[in-house]
């Protein structure tokens, strides 16, 4: 698979198999990505990578609050800037309408934001979740090769076969992220990624992209 194609078939998968993913292969993802871009070599990232009984057992707990109403833990950073105004809130409409349409949640449904709690504490039934961490004395600059390595990882994942959904989400829960993966106060999580084999069956979803006439702007040709 060569990059192009990496690319254009990654999408954030919102229904997993539960076939495993051999160790060997996250090892082989995660040595590779570290080549990722980091200002001043600082490679910033902490990462967690949890499966198995560990991670059955932080899904329940985290289902369990999410089913209960749980609010969630107070955010350490916002998830989007609270005045949020076109073009970028019509997008994030538009994408939002599109991702739960397709679960099968109806937007009026009063049971909505449970059930898409649910099935992100769920990780949406993939056998791996990657929690990448920062520490706490890390700047924007950090949280942009972060940002940067994730991509990596998930574009090496797709040349291996597999595919894999980011999720915030899982900042909601922190402290039971934290409790499960034993990271200390001196991390902050920036987010989960649920990784495994697509779910045989269940249409694919790709969400739309602006045109790029509407992000790019080219000068001096």
């Amino acid at each position: 698979m060569d990059v192009y194609e990496a690319v254009d078939s990654r999408r954030a998968v919102r229904a997993f198999s539960d076939e495993p993913v051999p160790v060997e292969i996250l090892r082989r993802v995660l040595s590779a990505a570290a080549r990722a871009p980091s200002s001043g070599n600082l490679q910033p990232w902490h990462l967690y990578v949890v499966t198995g009984e560990p991670l059955a057992g932080l899904k329940k707990r985290a289902t369990a609050r999410a089913l209960a109403g749980d609010p969630g833990d107070e955010r350490e950073y916002p998830m989007y800037p609270a005045d949020l105004g076109p073009p970028y809130r019509d997008r994030f409409t538009a994408a939002a309408a599109q991702r739960y349409a397709a679960l099968g949640i109806e937007r009026d449904d009063p049971g909505r934001p449970r059930k898409i709690a649910a099935l992100n504490a769920g990780a949406f039934g993939a056998p791996v979740v990657l929690f990448c961490y920062l520490d706490r004395a890390m700047g924007p600059g950090q949280w942009a090769d972060a940002g940067m390595y994730l991509q990596t990882v998930m574009l090496l994942l797709r040349a291996e076969g597999l595919h894999s959904c980011p999720q915030v989400m899982w900042t909601m829960y922190r402290r039971t992220v934290a409790e499960a993966v034993g990271a200390g106060d001196g991390l902050v999580l920036l987010c989960g990624v649920a990784v495994g084999h697509a779910k045989p069956g269940v249409p694919p979803l790709r969400t739309d992209r602006a045109d790029p006439a509407e992000t790019v702007t080219f000068v001096g040709t």
